[in-house]
């Protein structure tokens, strides 16, 4: 069972950058997908963002485009979410999730790490 654990949320001011960090523990196959995902308090959880864990290829929620860059550390089996440029609506709750191909619903969750950007 693939267990993962975010860090690196925080409290910034609009314009700045955080980098979340997502370990990943447990077996690992080639087609999983990793993502992140968002909730704002009131709001439904919504996609930021997925890679592949082998293909490296990337699915970005327009609203982060351009903006939020995944990248994955295969040796290291770390997930890394770079955001800049934020903005006061980024703010939420960001969790790591994976999927056993893109057939499936992301199925494994962390626990959370909280972003809050002012203004």
């Amino acid at each position: 069972q693939v267990q993962l654990v975010e860090s690196g949320g925080g409290s910034v001011q609009a314009g700045g950058s955080l980098r979340l960090s997502c370990a990943v523990s447990g077996r690992i196959f080639s087609s999983y997908w990793m993502g992140w995902f968002r909730q704002a308090p009131g709001k439904e959880r919504e996609y930021v963002v997925g890679i592949g864990w082998v293909s490296g290829r990337t699915y970005y929620a327009d609203s982060v485009k351009g903006r939020f860059t995944i990248s994955r550390d295969n040796a290291n089996n770390t997930v890394y979410l770079q955001m800049n440029n934020l903005k006061p609506e980024d703010t939420a709750i960001y969790y790591c999730a994976v999927r056993e191909s893109r057939l499936y619903d992301y199925n494994v969750w962390g626990q959370g790490t909280q972003v809050t950007v002012s203004s």
